[in-house]
């Protein structure tokens, strides 16, 4: 967790009102997603996420140490899913079933199937997003945590605190779950097959097509026999790919309306949100997040896709695409442009600088971490300092394999910098286009005059970051804080 998000929880169980404000901002999205995960997109998300911000702040004075806040507020969301399935099942048995007299067409849609079908994402994608309906409900709830661990929000330890349970019992719960949903991988590929395999098809005679526990059960049963329904399974991308590559869903404005007039924020903290997002200038989690839910969608098609339903907006990125506006990749490999320096009069926004990587010998140094430069240990690729560190870290850098208006970066040995499982590591060119994807990284502006956050080119929404002692691939959160870990200063090789 941030230190000042820790000192804004001790100036909030103080009872300073804005700071209380700025950590609902903060947090928000991210609550969001895990509810919205958890619960499948259902009508009651905003009415969940709500009562478990009231009663964190509620219970906020008692919190013993600030700087566990995140888990701390995870937990209480767990406890709250809970409860809400407790009440929805105690309904069920006290209510008979008249859905099928309600003329009311997608009322309980969940919110993926919007994206899915106006955003057109990869079948792969797709079939992840579906597979997660088909899980047990512990499952879905480890899966909404898991999916903002591979985004970079959440740590595993976050998860282990959240859920009472130890980082190695956590990581056997994670791996079980991945499991089912590999499972419900194949399970949802297989019913979308056309041709659908004939035994599949008097396996489901019956079936109202609503994913159940024990439909899955016994679905799985012809499927693990069936070479037929397993055909594609060796060839599926892995799953912490996917879901790197799914909108996340942002939060509604009906929500925001109803945490205001709750009093957890006021407009004016919106408001000021929003100019500093247009701004392009630092704050909390909430910048590029509750922003794009109420941006005008036409200011927006720019960056991202926005799709309505209801009362509800979501922004998600588009799909890999070979346009890719705002990168620069100098066209020869003669020039070297002096070093950058960390200030400059008069002042210039890093934003409206352009992001160039130019070609030839370069090194890339931490902004964050200055004095260290990306380097490689084996073959993964990790931060490290010295002369020794830097000359090991001296890339050519070549136009982008899979984009010549980006970049490729390649080591004295002939291997590329590629993500792989979410790590930047060493590999020989394969001369797959998945390997051409994977090296090809399109700058942006970092947060000093002069430095460059590198997105990959495959899912453009992530940028490479210094975590856990390598480079892994994480998706943006939209802070200063986020973009500073992930900027680089483009230096000369070493001498």
């Amino acid at each position: 967790m941030d230190a000042d998000h820790a000192r804004l929880v001790v100036a909030a169980q103080g009872g300073d009102a804005r700071a209380r404000e700025e950590l609902v901002c903060a947090y928000l999205p991210l609550l969001y997603n895990i509810v919205g995960r958890a619960l499948s997109g259902h009508a009651d998300v905003d009415d969940v996420v709500q009562e478990t911000l009231l009663r964190a702040v509620r219970d906020l004075p008692a919190l013993r140490t600030p700087e566990s806040f995140r888990s701390w507020l995870v937990s209480i969301t767990l406890r709250q899913i809970t409860t809400y399935w407790q009440r929805q099942r105690t309904h069920e048995d006290r209510t008979a079933l008249i859905d099928e007299a309600l003329p009311v067409p997608d009322a309980g849609a969940p919110l993926e199937d919007a994206t899915i079908l106006r955003l057109r994402l990869s079948d792969e994608r797709g079939q992840a997003v579906e597979a997660a309906r088909w899980l047990d409900a512990d499952h879905r709830v480890l899966l909404s945590l898991w999916w903002q661990e591979c985004a970079g929000l959440l740590t595993r330890q976050d998860i282990a605190d959240a859920t009472g349970l130890s980082v190695a019992h956590t990581g056997v719960r994670v791996q079980r779950m991945r499991e089912q949903l590999e499972l419900s991988r194949t399970i949802v590929a297989a019913l979308a097959a056309d041709p659908r395999c004939p035994g599949l098809s008097g396996t489901v005679a019956g079936w109202d097509g609503v994913p159940a526990p024990v439909w899955r059960k016994r679905i799985a049963r012809h499927t693990r026999d069936c070479a037929l329904c397993t055909a594609t399974a060796t060839e599926r991308v892995p799953a912490e790919m996917l879901l790197l590559g799914v909108a996340p869903l942002a939060v509604p404005a009906a929500l925001l309306a109803a945490l205001t007039a709750k009093g957890l924020l006021s407009g004016t903290a919106m408001a000021a949100t929003a100019t500093a997002t247009s701004a392009g200038t630092g704050g909390g989690a909430l910048l590029g997040k509750l922003h794009a839910v109420t941006a005008h969608p036409v200011a927006m098609l720019a960056t991202g896709a926005v799709l309505a339903t209801g009362t509800a907006t979501y922004l998600a990125w588009p799909e890999p695409e070979h346009r890719t506006p705002g990168v620069t990749a100098a066209p020869t490999a003669d020039t070297s442009a002096p070093a950058p320096s960390r200030t400059s009069a008069p002042p210039v926004s890093p934003s409206a600088l352009p992001a160039v990587v130019p070609l030839g010998a370069r090194t890339l140094e931490s902004v964050d971490q200055p004095g260290q430069f990306l380097t490689y240990a084996g073959d993964f690729a990790v931060l490290g300092r010295g002369e020794q560190a830097r000359r090991r870290g001296t890339f050519t850098v070549v136009k982008g394999l899979a984009d010549s208006r980006c970049v490729t970066f390649r080591a004295a040995d002939g291997r590329y910098l590629r993500h792989h499982y979410l790590r930047l590591r060493l590999s020989s060119d394969d001369g797959s286009r998945l390997f051409r994807e994977d090296a090809t990284f399109c700058p942006r502006p970092g947060t000093v005059d002069g430095s460059v956050t590198l997105r990959a080119h495959n899912y453009p929404g992530s940028a490479l970051r210094p975590r856990d002692g390598g480079i892994r691939l994480d998706g943006s959160n939209g802070t200063r804080t986020f973009t500073g870990q992930a900027s680089f200063l483009v230096r000369g090789p070493a001498t």
